[in-house]
């Protein structure tokens, strides 16, 4: 099999029977609880037992996702920018294996700056996966249906949760030794989240996205006490929430660009129950049709005309575009998912949509583990 040749081109034997022996373990889930609890006292000794820890999940869970890439179907693992992919969680399995046992602080250090150059080397996996689907789909025949790529969402759904929470450990890790931290912090959780804060900054991102694009936007209006608070990670709520909100933004400008009407607002409620945070987002933008629904949450899937995958060669990745990769909603949801929220999405034809996240508020469900 050609990617097995491949393989042994950069990466030694033993590597490769290494990475299989570790994926082969068994991965051990953290709550967002336990990790709030432990990071609140960093002392020497509670960061080398997280060291300790990392040292040994993060090659499990690297490990699992490198040997799914060798063997994806439909020819995705031989795409170059899978391989690339590939490469990169290998190099990081290997840094990991070949870093000794975590025994001072000073080790846990060391261990600490290496992973965090982890992180920046996995910091573009994303667009390059988008953009394999993309040089897989330019391949195929364009009468398969997407419900027969259902094996590939299912990977990319894997892939991306087992992302978030290798991020969501790594920048926890990293985090907890800041040694000023903003107030309420512990590494990236923050103790006292306004939940109605983080939307309205995300919805004035989105909002500027638009009018960068369109040259207008429509207006954004929150409701929901911005006094109230509870325990979540900020940067994941940034990210949902603004895939929504842009998405709305999107879905009214188009609707009303060439109308004489003003555009409606786009509605954000924020919501806080005795289980669920819940920030439904609300637009008139026209809605989706029934039938377009159930692809929604495809990562094959955009109503957007795509914009320049090859922007990722350019080096250009991290450029926010209105739309386009076709992946914003369906990782929106496994962020939610990944602390036992969800998100849903209910539209009416010819009026407009509603989304809701869902937030879980209890804080100790356990990381779901692909």
């Amino acid at each position: 099999m050609a990617i097995t040749k491949k393989l042994y081109e950069n990466f030694s034997k033993t590597l490769i029977e290494e990475v299989h022996k570790w994926g082969g373990m068994k991965q051990t889930g953290v709550s967002l609880r336990y990790m709030l609890d432990f990071g609140s006292i960093p002392s020497d000794r509670n960061m080398i037992i997280a060291a300790q820890f990392l040292h040994k999940e993060l090659p499990i869970r690297i490990a699992r996702r490198a040997i799914e890439l060798e063997s994806l179907p439909y020819g995705l693992s031989e795409k170059p920018a899978v391989l690339k992919v590939r490469d990169w969680y290998l190099d990081s399995f290997r840094d990991l294996r070949s870093f000794p046992d975590i025994k001072d602080i000073k080790d846990e250090r060391d261990f600490t700056q290496m992973i965090k150059l982890i992180k920046v080397r996995h910091n573009n996996v994303v667009p390059a996966m988008a953009l394999g689907v993309q040089q897989l789909k330019k391949s195929l025949d364009p009468k398969l249906d997407y419900e027969d790529l259902d094996v590939i969402h299912r990977f990319l759904d894997r892939f991306y949760m087992s992302r978030i929470g290798i991020r969501m450990l790594i920048g926890q890790h990293v985090a907890v030794h800041d040694p000023n931290p903003p107030p309420n912090c512990i590494g990236i959780i923050h103790a006292k989240m306004s939940p109605a804060q983080v939307a309205k900054d995300a919805s004035e991102d989105a909002r500027s996205v638009c009018l960068r694009e369109y040259g207008s936007a429509p207006e954004i209006n929150i409701y929901g006490d911005p006094s109230f608070t509870f325990p979540y990670v900020p940067t994941h709520l940034h990210l949902m929430v603004f895939e929504l909100v842009k998405n709305s933004l999107r879905a009214v400008q188009e609707r009303y660009m060439d109308s004489d009407k003003v555009a409606p607002p786009i509605r954000i409620i924020v919501a806080d129950g005795e289980e669920d945070v819940t920030i439904k987002v609300s637009d008139e933008g026209g809605g989706i049709a029934r039938s377009g629904l159930p692809s929604i949450f495809t990562y094959l899937y955009s109503t957007a005309m795509n914009p320049l995958y090859e922007r990722l060669e350019l080096g250009e990745a991290d450029m926010v575009t209105m739309a386009g990769y076709g992946y914003g909603l369906p990782i929106s949801r496994l962020y939610a998912r990944y602390f036992g929220g969800d998100l849903q999405i209910i539209s009416m034809e010819g009026y407009g949509t509603d989304a809701y996240l869902h937030l879980s508020r209890l804080g100790d469900s356990q990381e779901p583990l692909p």
